[in-house]
């Protein structure tokens, strides 16, 4: 039996996101955005009603294509809050929106948006060695300079907790507890690159 991460639980397809994805570094600008806009869709949920919910959103966002996004009209809208197959909070919807548009900017200015999120960890996964769950924050110094300036660039939902738990997610910081299996997996894989 493989010792994983104490949040992972006992549902499989928790279990296959921790094994598979959580803490993997990414580079691909539209996994990148599809990352941002479920971390925000997790403000006040379980992490796990949003995974379960994923494939619903790749069908109902356009599978995360910012371009198709940002150009959403009321009609667009109207038709996502309708959709049982994602959570449908206006705030939310409206914000996925205003963010594709920032996502876009950013984009236009740094040529990627992988270029412009990295720098938040100086372009390198940091590693972290926590021995249990309690011990991870909640937020970081890094977390809040990314929070403050999203924020500056127009996006929403990116407060310093979710843009902790995006950078967790996406393999900014290494946060497997030292005894999972995917601890020494992802140190590995980050000094292969």
């Amino acid at each position: 039996m493989k010792n994983r991460c104490a949040w992972a639980g006992n549902d499989p397809l928790n279990q296959e996101y921790h094994d598979k994805e959580w803490g993997v570094p990414v580079y691909n600008d539209r996994l990148l955005f599809e990352f941002l806009i479920l971390e925000g869709a997790q403000a006040g949920l379980n992490w796990l009603t949003v995974l379960r919910k994923r494939e619903s959103y790749r069908k109902s966002f356009d599978h995360f294509d910012p371009g198709l996004i940002a150009k959403y009209n009321h009609i667009k809208i109207n038709e996502l809050m309708h959709d049982s197959g994602i959570i449908r909070n206006r705030l939310k919807i409206d914000s996925a929106i205003r963010n594709a548009r920032a996502f876009l900017d950013i984009v236009s200015q740094y040529g990627d948006f992988q270029t412009y999120i990295w720098q938040f960890v100086d372009g390198k996964p940091k590693i972290n060695q926590w021995r249990s769950l309690s011990e991870l924050p909640a937020k970081t110094a890094e977390s809040d300079a990314m929070s403050r300036d999203l924020k500056q660039r127009n996006f929403n939902f990116v407060g310093s907790t979710i843009c902790y738990a995006f950078m967790q997610a996406v393999g900014m910081v290494n946060d497997h507890t030292i005894d999972c299996f995917r601890y020494q997996e992802i140190n590995r894989l980050n000094r292969d690159k």
